[in-house]
């Protein structure tokens, strides 16, 4: 998701860092553009965000609904670590409705992926979602994007997943690293984001998994820096100077095992 203000300050950096992981990468505007984006004739503005979305989705299911199992849907300030997107998806089923992201708890019972951290909608959900736009079962009765989408996915009984990896850490994030990792580093004051979340959150370095999918408000230097440090940096030599957490599980849900992972040993020099 991006607009014609923030081609260059934004998008170009997404487009040359993540996006050229993905098997397809769109860039949803309100204008068509030889970037190349895709103009989906809607107004700018954060009251437009649900109708950009809609109309998104829409196009994604007309011209792209057999290309690909998943479908992503990211801002132009969110990082996304693609190959852990799919260590995460990997043990899914695309043809059951499934809903994937960061889950806050309000407005919705079954809970709402944050837009901020991205979400992605299996091949089911996003039929269901069209669908429902259709036949009226779903409207634009809201300016926010993500409760409002996260209404219709409840109304169309897409189930939302639980992303977090076995030891109960987050996967997608709606803030940087800068913001999660640090112990102690946040003003006294609650962030708004804890009165949002439907899992317990691990403030501090616990915070986020070791396959962390996605980071958000990330600006066009962070994201350059996070392509480098995700893809590129590797400690040579390194061992383990404590024993590790031990693997993972790709289906996000806690307390399984999965394997798939040596184990590293115990004491190094």
């Amino acid at each position: 998701m991006t607009g014609p203000k923030y081609l260059e300050g934004r998008t170009r950096h997404v487009r040359d860092t993540w996006a050229r992981h993905c098997d397809t990468a769109l860039f949803m505007s309100s204008e068509e553009t030889d970037f190349p984006t895709v103009g989906l004739n809607v107004s700018e503005g954060r009251d437009q965000l649900y109708w950009k979305t809609i109309r998104a989705f829409q196009y994604v299911h007309r011209h792209h609904l057999d290309s690909a199992d998943w479908f992503l849907k990211a801002d132009d300030d969110t990082f996304v670590v693609v190959e852990n997107l799919r260590r995460l998806l990997a043990r899914q089923d695309t043809e059951q409705p499934l809903y994937l992201g960061r889950r806050f708890h309000p407005f919705v019972k079954q809970g709402y992926m944050s837009g901020g951290a991205g979400y992605v909608l299996s091949r089911e959900a996003l039929r269901r979602y069209v669908a429902a736009f259709q036949s009226g079962l779903c409207t634009h009765d809201s300016d926010i994007e993500d409760m409002a989408l996260g209404m219709c996915m409840e109304k169309v009984q897409v189930r939302p997943v639980d992303t977090r990896d076995r030891l109960g850490r987050h996967t997608f994030h709606h803030m940087t690293p800068e913001v999660l990792v640090p112990r102690g580093g946040r003003s006294k004051s609650r962030p708004w984001y804890l009165l949002y979340e439907h899992y317990r959150v691990v403030e501090g370095p616990g915070c986020c998994s070791d396959f962390a999918v996605t980071f958000h408000y990330v600006d066009s230097v962070h994201m350059h820096t996070l392509q480098y440090l995700t893809h590129r940096l590797r400690p040579y030599g390194y061992k383990h100077r404590y024993q590790p957490d031990p693997p993972e599980d790709e289906a996000g849900a806690p307390g399984q095992s999965s394997g798939g992972h040596p184990p590293h040993p115990r004491n190094a020099t």
